[in-house]
């Protein structure tokens, strides 16, 4: 990209349906590595997270698109929407972490009460 250049409202957008699409994929694979974990499912869990975790890459080439084109110079218009995307990529991160502890988390009390079982 030439430094000055100049990115429309559309291209804005459509970058931003993408950030959207690949946080809202990843988030739900991050809620589905809960569910699994709380039932026990940890392999499932780790395969759910690993999906999330591809579907993050593919959201953060595309934020490093936008900011790529900003370091170079080229204009970018303000858009609510790609602020809303941000936003989807933030909590979708957030997510991952929270998945992963809360694999753990099970992990503990299900062996926790496998021991009680045993007692």
């Amino acid at each position: 990209m030439e430094g000055g250049a100049y990115m429309n409202k559309g291209e804005i957008q459509a970058m931003a349906f993408q950030l959207i699409g690949y946080a809202g994929d990843a988030f739900s694979w991050y809620f589905k590595a809960i569910a699994e974990a709380r039932k026990g499912n940890y392999e499932e869990a780790e395969a759910s997270i690993a999906e999330g975790r591809k579907s993050m890459v593919e959201a953060h080439n595309t934020q490093n698109d936008l900011l790529a084109g900003e370091a170079e110079g080229e204009d970018m218009v303000y858009s609510i929407l790609m602020v809303h995307a941000q936003d989807h990529l933030t909590m979708a991160l957030m997510y991952e972490r929270l998945a992963q502890e809360f694999v753990s988390v099970y992990q503990e009390l299900h062996a926790l009460r496998r021991e009680r079982v045993n007692e």
